[in-house]
């Protein structure tokens, strides 16, 4: 037992059996009275006193519940009390573990893919079968988090979000998956993005994440963990336009996809874009243009935080240009290394980076810079249903031969 500052004591429990679940500060049942359950705090000299305990259960979810049955039925399982004296009454915290159910809900029978977006700030849900199909989805929105002042509030709502995932796992009987990730990157001050940054400064992503997997492990439903790399864009440039669906839905049918194991191979009529330099020189043509329409407004920008955002989308379409430059050049040298005698190209194959995972992660970002950028004409789209006609029907041949606009851009 231990007295932490004054008017606080703090006594840890232990699985040892004579201490039964606490030695000093124990839970006593006792037969008479509609409030049956006290406190014992031990003193000196192996004298004790005995406290009315006073709690009344808020719901049939209430922990507090189990944890009153265990002691009432005499079971003995270890402990923590803390006692607090504040304006003249005494308050007591409890803690303890519960043994961890068997997992009854697993992957086998399908995931629910879990996506954390930050505008709109809402949590996206994909319900996907085992074979890789999505059946449904739906939207969690979470801006009456940003309302919250006090830390208990936001605690409290976040707990009811991660109550209303796990109901909706168990409806479906559905394992959950979610997005391996540390943190989340904050915006800086004078960047221009302001209301971004405000929503990503109250974002409760890793907490949210942690409740429903403590609440998943209680229920016995798997969770899957899985690499967040590359899984909104390649939801935004496969599964939007074949599902018609935004591109948060899809980051969420992605994750629950990996969960299972699938790896997303490209469409046949991206690998035919792709192979395309007449579309390639296009798409180069279409960025340097929306680059100088970028400059043109910064020029008649005043408000300085403002232009800090154009600015800074400035310099992401250059690296996006640079970057497909770069492909562009790779893509001919290769083409000319094929033509030379075979023994050469023997020796510049060995040369070569071995293909695999992040070989494949590149062409998807290709494929968004050479594609969604110019088709769309902006560097921030929700809604990418445009893309349907090339990516299902092959309709692009005639917009690159053109040259000029395009007439897929979505709507402002």
């Amino acid at each position: 037992m231990e007295r932490k500052r004054q008017g606080n004591l703090l006594s840890i429990g232990a699985k040892h059996i004579t201490h039964k679940g606490n030695l000093n500060l124990r839970f006593i049942p006792v037969e008479k009275g509609k409030n049956n359950l006290c406190l014992r705090i031990t003193l000196k000299n192996r004298k004790f006193i005995l406290v009315r305990v006073k709690r009344d259960l808020s719901g049939k979810s209430d922990k507090w519940a189990l944890s009153l049955s265990k002691i009432l039925s005499g079971e003995q399982f270890p402990y923590t009390v803390e006692l607090k004296l504040k304006d003249g009454q005494i308050y007591g915290f409890v803690k303890f573990s519960f043994d961890v159910p068997p997992q009854t809900i697993t992957k086998s029978k399908g995931v629910i893919g879990i996506d954390v977006n930050a505008k709109p700030f809402h949590l996206a849900l994909a319900e996907i079968s085992p074979d890789g199909n999505l059946q449904s989805y739906k939207s969690i929105y979470l801006s009456h988090l940003l309302k919250c002042k006090s830390r208990n509030r936001k605690e409290y709502e976040e707990w009811l979000i991660a109550h209303e995932v796990i109901k909706f796992a168990r409806e479906k009987g559905k394992a959950i998956a979610i997005e391996d990730i540390g943190k989340l990157p904050k915006g800086k001050r004078g960047d221009g993005k302001a209301k971004l940054r405000k929503i990503l400064q109250f974002f409760s992503y890793r907490r949210i994440l942690k409740k429903i997997e403590s609440l998943a492990i209680r229920e016995g439903i798997e969770i899957v963990k899985v690499n967040p790399a590359f899984t909104s864009l390649i939801g935004m440039m496969k599964y939007c336009p074949q599902y018609f669906i935004d591109k948060d839905v899809a980051g969420a049918y992605v994750i629950g996809r990996k969960a299972l194991g699938f790896k997303e191979e490209i469409p046949e009529n991206y690998k035919k874009l792709l192979k395309s330099q007449i579309y390639i020189q296009y798409a180069l043509w279409r960025l340097g243009k929306m680059g100088e329409d970028l400059r043109n407004k910064l020029k008649q920008e005043k408000n300085k935080y403002k232009a800090n955002g154009i600015k800074r989308d400035l310099r992401k379409l250059k690296r996006e240009k640079k970057f497909l430059e770069k492909f562009l050049m790779e893509t001919n040298r290769k083409e000319s290394s094929q033509s030379e005698p075979e023994t050469q190209e023997q020796g510049n194959l060995r040369k070569e980076p071995v293909r695999g995972e992040k070989s494949s992660q590149k062409l998807w970002r290709v494929l968004r810079v050479a594609f969604a950028i110019p088709l769309l004409g902006r560097l921030f789209v929700r809604d990418f249903s445009p893309l349907r006609p090339v990516m299902v029907q092959g309709k692009w041949e005639g917009i690159a031969r053109r040259l000029g606009p395009d007439g897929f851009a979505g709507p402002p």
